[in-house]
């Protein structure tokens, strides 16, 4: 039904010269909690999931379960910031590799920028603090690699989003039938 519905749409590429290669991250911490056993330990992690957009258009998008589990619903937000720039810069030194090797006039410079969308206070706060608190200290071997990368002129920028229009969400949780079909205009270009 919901296929027959939808036949008409799909994504849609409109040509413009903002080709920014931006990143939608959000987790669900500890998402499937209560929802089957107690007592297995895959119910108590949490979901990441991602989009990754060239110019608007969603070019990658990744929904999975975290490999451990996440003691709060900051740090599962972290945890998933930090995967997604695991992803985001290879992926922004091969672009950059094609725009210079093209020779493309004006758009080596619109390309290098990158935002990664966060909509979670105390993960955008965690990943721009100068220096780790005690508190976090479990979490900052594994994940504190990326910090370098963010806001230090590499062309990487750590930004809020409002929930409403985060296109990750969708990619998290289920989620009810208007807030699904707002997500995928934003996120398909409808």
């Amino acid at each position: 039904r919901y296929l027959q519905g939808v036949q008409a749409n799909g994504l849609t590429f409109k040509l413009g010269h903002d080709l920014q290669l931006n990143f939608f991250v959000d987790a669900d911490f500890a998402g499937l909690w209560n929802y089957k056993s107690d007592q297995d330990p895959v119910c108590v992690k949490s979901r990441t999931g991602d989009v990754m957009t060239l110019g608007r258009c969603p070019v990658k998008w990744n929904s999975k379960l975290q490999t451990e589990i996440a003691l709060s619903t900051t740090e599962a937000e972290y945890i998933a910031l930090s995967q997604a720039m695991r992803k985001l810069i290879p992926v922004r030194r091969l672009l950059s590799e094609i725009v210079t090797a093209m020779d493309l006039p004006g758009v080596k410079e619109t390309v290098i920028q990158s935002t990664v969308f966060e909509d979670n206070n105390g993960a955008i706060a965690t990943a721009t603090a100068v220096k780790m608190t005690p508190r976090r200290k479990h979490i900052a071997v594994k994940y504190h690699f990326f910090k370098s990368h963010v806001n230090n002129g590499d062309g990487i920028t750590l930004s809020k989003i409002d929930t409403n229009l985060q296109k990750a969400d969708i990619f998290t949780k289920g989620l009810a039938p208007q807030k699904c079909a707002d997500i995928c205009k934003l996120l398909c270009g409808w």
